[in-house]
Parts: C-alpha cells; sequence; structure tokens
C-alpha cells in the first residue's frame, strides 16, 4: 500500500462517518477544546476498514466530556472515567472519547498511574505501535504522524513509538498485541521490536490471565492466525501462557521418524479454517481444537525397537491437557469442554478403516459428539496433511461415506436425539423404584442398548429392563400386562428424571 493511497482510504472512510465524527468536533471546537479521531480507526481508515468503533482524544477532561455528550448521543457510559474515558453512542456508532494521557507506569504491574496530558503529540507517543499512533484533527483535517506511523502502514510494519523496551516494559500486553496485530493485519515486526519480545518475554507473567486469554482468543480468530502463532512460538512468548505450543518441536532423528507435530498442527489451523463455513464469523472453538489436538504428542511419545514411534492415547492425554490449560487461561467452561471433547475424539474416526464399522458404532460416534458433531467432521478432515495425495483422497472418501451414513441412519433414527425407548418415569413404574440412582442406571443401561440396536419395539424394550433388573435382584411390581402396555409413557422429558 502506497502513501497515496492510504490517504486516499482516510478521505473516503471521513467522508462516510462524517456527520457523527464533525457534529462532535464542533460541540467540543464551540466550547474551546481540541477533538482528534486518534489510534486504530486512523489506521483501520487507511486500510479502507474503518469499522462503527471511533476512538477521539481530547484536551478536555473527563467531567467536562460528559457535559459536552450529554444530549448529543443517545447513550453514555462512564465506566472508564477514572482513566479519562468517556463512552457514547450515537446513531448505531460507538465512539470513545479519552482525555490527553501522559502516563507513568510502576512496571510491576500494568496498570498505569493516570496523568492527564495537554497535547496530542504527548498523547501519541505513549501508545503502542506508530501505526496507532496517528491522529486526525477534526476541526482542520490536519494530519498528525510525529512517528511516521504512514510509513509503517505501508511497509505493513510494527514499530513503537519510543523504544520497544520502553513501551513492553511499561505494558507487557503490548507483546501479546504485536503477535494479535501480525494474526489480524499480517503484519510483520521490526527487527528491533523482535528483539524485544524476545528478551523480555518473562515480562508476559505481569499481566492477568484473562487479559492474556482475550488477545489469544482474537489472534486466534484473525485472518492470519498461522503468523501469529509462530510470533509466539519464536518470540517465547508461548513458553509462558501456552507452553504446550513449544513444547509439540519435538526432536526428530534418522531412526524414529514421524511429522513435525508442530508443523503438522499449524497446517491442520490452515485447513480447518479453510472448511469455515464463507460469511460466517471465525469459529474460535474449532481453530483452538485445530491447533491442540495432538499436544498430547510430547507426552506420550515412545521409540519403537527398531525404528518408528508411537504416541498411544495421545489424544485423551490431549484432552485433560487442554482442560488444564483453558481453564488457566480462564476460558469459559463451555468453550474448555467443546475443545477438550473434539480433541478427545479426533482421532476415533481412524477406526473406521473402509467402511468396517457397524451402524452402532457410527450412532455412538454422532451421540458421543453430540452438537459438536459438523465441527468434528470439519477437525477430522482438517487433520489429513498428508502429502500422497492417492491417500489424503483416499481418506476424504471414507470420511464422505461415514457422513452419507450418518445422513441415512440419522434419517431412519432422529439420531440428534438418541434416547432409550423408555423413559424416567416409565423405568419406576415398570420397577416399581423411586427417584433415585437405580433409574439412572437402568436409563443409561437402555441408551446403550438403543445404540447398539437400535429404535426396539415397546415389549422388546420391556423384555430387556426386566431382564436388566432380575440380574440385579430387583423385584419389579408384576408383568406388565396389556393395560400396561397401552399406557407406556415416551415423554421426551422423562430423560430429567431418570438422569
Amino acid at each position: 500500500m502506497s502513501k497515496t493511497s492510504a490517504a486516499q482510504n482516510v478521505v473516503v472512510e471521513l467522508l462516510r462517518v462524517s456527520p457523527i465524527a464533525d457534529d462532535l468536533a464542533a460541540r467540543f471546537t464551540r466550547a474551546g477544546h481540541q477533538l482528534y479521531l486518534v489510534g486504530g480507526p486512523v489506521r483501520d481508515a487507511m486500510l479502507g476498514r474503518l469499522g462503527n468503533d471511533l476512538d477521539f482524544t481530547t484536551d478536555a477532561r473527563p467531567e467536562q466530556i460528559m457535559k459536552l455528550v450529554t444530549g448529543w448521543a443517545d447513550a453514555i457510559w462512564d465506566t472508564g472515567i477514572a482513566f479519562g474515558t468517556v463512552g457514547a453512542a450515537k446513531s448505531g456508532t460507538q465512539c470513545e472519547i479519552t482525555t490527553f494521557r501522559s502516563d507513568a507506569y510502576d512496571r510491576v504491574t500494568r496498570n498505569p498511574e493516570v496523568r492527564f496530558g495537554d497535547s496530542i503529540e504527548a498523547d501519541l507517543v505513549r501508545r503502542d505501535f506508530t501505526v496507532n499512533a496517528m491522529a486526525i484533527d477534526l476541526a482542520t483535517k490536519r494530519f498528525i504522524d510525529p512517528h511516521d506511523g504512514m510509513s509503517a502502514l505501508a511497509a505493513r510494519v510494527l514499530d513503537t513509538p519510543a523504544t520497544p523496551q520502553e513501551s513492553f516494559a511499561d505494558d507487557p500486553l503490548r507483546m501479546m498485541r504485536a503477535a494479535r496485530f501480525v494474526s489480524q493485519l499480517g503484519f510483520t515486526c521490526a527487527p528491533r521490536v523482535h528483539d524485544a519480545l524476545r528478551s523480555m518475554s518473562g515480562e508476559i507473567a505481569r499481566i492477568t490471565p484473562e487479559r492474556v486469554q482475550a488477545e489469544l482468543s482474537k489472534l486466534v480468530c484473525g485472518a492470519f492466525p498461522r503468523e501469529g502463532v509462530k510470533l509466539l512460538v519464536d518470540s517465547g512468548l508461548a513458553a509462558h501462557m501456552l507452553p504446550e505450543l513449544p513444547a509439540m518441536k519435538l526432536e526428530i532423528d534418522e531412526h524414529h521418524q514421524h511429522k513435525d507435530v508442530y508443523e503438522h498442527s499449524l497446517v491442520v489451523l490452515d485447513q480447518a479454517i479453510e472448511l469455515e463455513e464463507p460469511g460466517t464469523p471465525p469459529d474460535l472453538v474449532l481453530r483452538l481444537a485445530a491447533l491442540l489436538h495432538d499436544i498430547g504428542k510430547p507426552d506420550t511419545r515412545r521409540h519403537i525397537e527398531g525404528g518408528g514411534v508411537s504416541f498411544h492415547h495421545h489424544e485423551v492425554v490431549g484432552a485433560k491437557m487442554v482442560r488444564k490449560r483453558l481453564r488457566s487461561l480462564r476460558y469459559s467452561k463451555e468453550i474448555t469442554e467443546d475443545v477438550a471433547k473434539l480433541v478427545f475424539l479426533h482421532l476415533r474416526f481412524h477406526g473406521y478403516g473402509t467402511g468396517e464399522w457397524t451402524d452402532s458404532a457410527v450412532r455412538r460416534y454422532v451421540t458421543d459428539a453430540g452438537d459438536l458433531l459438523p465441527r468434528l467432521h470439519k477437525l477430522v478432515r482438517a487433520d489429513c496433511t498428508t502429502r500422497n495425495r492417492r491417500k489424503a483422497n483416499a481418506l476424504q472418501r471414507t470420511y464422505d461415506g461415514l457422513e452419507d451414513r450418518i445422513s441415512r441412519i440419522a434419517a431412519e433414527e432422529d439420531l440428534a436425539r438418541v434416547r432409550p425407548d423408555l423413559d424416567g418415569n416409565e423405568i419406576m413404574r415398570l420397577l416399581g423404584l423411586p427417584p433415585g440412582p437405580l433409574v439412572g442406571q437402568a436409563w443409561k443401561f437402555l441408551k446403550e442398548l438403543r445404540l447398539d440396536r437400535g429404535p426396539l419395539e415397546p415389549d422388546d424394550a420391556v423384555a430387556a429392563l426386566r431382564e436388566w433388573a432380575a440380574e440385579r435382584g430387583l423385584a419389579a411390581p408384576g408383568n406388565c400386562d396389556e393395560a400396561d402396555k397401552a399406557d407406556q409413557v415416551t415423554d421426551p422429558g422423562g430423560e430429567d428424571q431418570a438422569g
């Protein structure tokens, strides 16, 4: 991108948002204050991708900002007012207006001693990267770029206004932001930024897991996540917040050959992204599962006598490792369990052979995956990274066959709602049991039977239940007569009582 095209993009994008920006600027000017569009929105305007979130900076103090936006904004929030930021919404556009800052950092935490500044230049020098240290004076439309962010943007290079050592010491989260911008924008880091990342990576320990997780999620969901992940690993950052990634760089010798697990995982990530539905948001769960699906391999690697390597049960070990790591990064229970389940199941298909599974095995595959089945399909397909095209095509055809079988059985049996042929209420009535663990055990037995044999006739289900009860010495209230059969309850809500 040339400087000329970047400047043209700014003009086009500012014209689009000018009714809001100009109106707001006029209010500040009339009150004797300056107002600048600053940071990410200026960068994104140059890239032709300005959204509906605008950042402004001003010499007005927070209480003055509040007065100026009151009566103009559709909504106002002051959750960041202690840091000089007032939020406002206007006609669907989100605005954050912050007083000039000239903060000081204790370099123990990332929390600054908030100090308000008096000039745009002092405000810009404290920002993370030069591409985010540009501003536009909205009153005069003057472009302000004291650190030549325009050139950095044209070259797609990340550099810092101050030295990177000063910038990262002030706020180590900026190191994660560097990797995130590499992923989101396709930038590269200036050599001095690379050097600072490597020498200061341990400083990331000052950052809370929640903030690290937020940056990691944005990175994984970027347009170029492979490059962002590589920067995390190459810089040493991953060793401090996701050590399982560099651990996948297993040493390979001439006698015990296997795929480079780390590079394989990056390829699987790329291929999983290609399988996402066009026009839909990035799938964080699928991408995390693709990146982490083989993290159990280092702990399960065994050298085979005579050459070769095995990784028995790496999916089991990997699922446990995923749970531990994602919990430590404060991911939600839902995301953690979904990613762990995909890692646990990703190898199941390799027992399918050329279609030897019974219908019972297919039912179990579908039932175990549950709502994650569409993601599991993508992950299994993405996990094929062989360069042998004949082998790769054969694997894909085999998986096509499995999906066809799933569709056929699903059409016949409603696989999405596989439940026992008798519900919890019926189990209690037939066996004379009160609610409790025995009902749950009977329910699970009938569900396993349903998975093995498919739908059963009512008489067959009752007979199987009574046989199960007799083997355990459970006394039944008597044989099921014709009236009982007519009254059998099949309300799916009984599952809750049985559980």
